[in-house]
């Protein structure tokens, strides 16, 4: 039996995972064994192997062999009538033509199980079949935590840059593929609620359909109360802080979104629970500004964000637009301190977005176009407002490309992830009902803690400051 998954858009169209094993290709049921394979064109069957041999770790990472994947799709309206080369050119740019002109010519790419022409003219009811070498990305080796377990429900604690769902270049390194993996192939999870791939914390798995639909339904219907955890910077403002500022999409394809006058209406409460500030490094001759850094700042200058340290801050958020709360702290000045786009001066320049709801300081256009230039091939640091003043100081290796290739199938290969691909200093603190029925709270995040030296709260205590200050709103979405 083949592990398969529906891709969307069009009905019944399987994934199924082809593996390499003693240079032949298996089908394989969840965890999978490897040997750098040759490529074969007549795949065997086996039986699923054990989850022992799914996954390895090296370096603190989570790693998967690359494997051979097989992608099935059903033929789209669209496609009807146009040359295989022409669809597989507009529509799938992840490979150049000459890849796909060589995967066709060789039968990794195939038509109801046939070796075809780049040319052949597509009709309906065609099964485009690719086969490829997949290369996973890893993540990090942080196990997937158990905060609760009952006959219908499983509440975990997510580690920070682990997907959810099997997506993109994710597949085995997700929490749904790795719960599987330690369960068992009959272990089918139900993920109840959405976090970001780089977001931590609290998430639902239902055991069962019933069990599933009835807490999704509870959070549809916002009787739910959620309680996010972030580490900004610089010292936030006392006492509840509201900011019902709307947000718009700027790029639905890039998942983009910042604070706009004419954006959906949106609101998040805020409370600082510990604010800790920078030691001061007095200048010396070791560490004085090049020339180079004297123009735009270095450690020690007149630029102060660095040394304005940074603050934990509690999120009520009370809609549910997405990276609301990335978004609202942005607007307030306040980033995520290691956010990847939202604290990147080299996307929204110097202010960061701070009060343009009416975007004056920096247009749309302006900042897609400097998010498009930020490819893989860069180093993109984005630990707060100063990456560029202390960039020599402070350079942090993100994944990019490596400039080598793979033996087996010729892609380009990235190196090992960065810290800030693997990690957002945001988490998913606390879920409850409204009504008080249950509530789970995971711990505080390792960069929540107070740093070595410092005193401050290893704990939160209870929502109701932040639910009085949410007011009616709060009322109403509960209710």
């Amino acid at each position: 039996m083949t592990a398969s998954i529906l891709l969307p858009g069009a009905p019944s169209q399987p994934l199924t995972a082809v593996v390499a094993e003693n240079n032949k290709v298996v089908e394989s049921t969840g965890a999978i064994s490897y040997t750098e394979p040759s490529l074969i064109s007549q795949p065997e069957h086996s039986a699923s192997l054990g989850p022992p041999h799914l996954y390895f770790f090296k370096d603190g990472l989570r790693r998967v062999a690359p494997y051979f994947y097989t992608y099935n799709t059903w033929c789209k309206e669209r496609w009807r009538g146009r040359k295989i080369i022409e669809v597989f050119e507009s529509e799938f740019r992840e490979r150049s033509v000459e890849y796909y002109r060589a995967a066709m010519e060789s039968g990794q790419v195939a038509v109801n199980g046939k070796i075809v022409s780049p040319d052949y003219v597509m009709v309906n009811g065609d099964l485009v079949s690719h086969t490829t070498h997949r290369h996973e990305p890893p993540v990090t080796q942080d196990p997937v935590q158990v905060i609760h377990e009952d006959d219908d429900m499983i509440v975990i604690n997510k580690p920070s840059g682990v997907p959810v769902h099997p997506a993109g270049r994710y597949h085995y390194n997700s929490v749904v593929e790795i719960m599987k993996a330690e369960r068992g192939p009959t272990f089918a999870p139900r993920p109840c609620n959405r976090l970001d791939r780089l977001t931590s914390g609290i998430m639902f798995i239902a055991k069962t359909a019933k069990a599933a639909e009835s807490l999704s339904a509870q959070i549809f219907r916002r009787s739910v109360r959620k309680e996010y955890l972030a580490r900004v910077v610089g010292r936030f403002p006392d006492g509840e802080v509201v900011c019902d500022q709307p947000i718009l999409q700027i790029s639905p394809k890039l998942g983009l979104n910042r604070v706009r006058a004419n954006g959906k209406s949106a609101k998040t409460v805020f409370k600082r629970l510990a604010y800790y500030p920078s030691p001061i490094i007095k200048p010396s001759s070791s560490n004085s500004p090049s020339p180079d850094e004297a123009e735009t700042g270095g450690p020690g200058d007149h630029f102060t964000r660095e040394t304005e340290g940074y603050s934990i801050v509690r999120c009520l958020p009370v809609t549910g637009r997405t990276h609301q709360i990335r978004v609202h702290l942005q607007f307030l000045g306040h980033p995520v301190q290691n956010d990847p786009i939202y604290a990147n001066q080299k996307v929204w320049g110097f202010d960061l977005g701070r009060n343009d709801a009416e975007a004056t300081l920096n247009t749309d256009e302006d900042v897609l176009s400097r998010l498009a230039r930020m490819g893989k091939e860069q180093v993109a640091d984005a630990v707060a407002y100063y990456d560029e003043m202390v960039d020599v100081y402070h350079k942090k290796k993100a994944e990019r490309m490596s400039g080598q290739l793979c033996d087996v199938c010729e892609t380009p290969l990235y190196t090992d992830p960065g810290s800030q691909e693997l990690s957002l200093w945001l988490h998913s603190l606390r879920y409850e009902d409204a009504d008080g029925s249950w509530s789970y709270v995971s711990p505080l995040p390792a960069w929540a803690m107070p740093p070595e030296g410092a005193s401050g709260p290893t704990q939160v205590g209870g929502m109701d400051d932040l639910v009085d200050a949410a007011g009616e709103d709060m009322k109403i979405e509960v209710s």
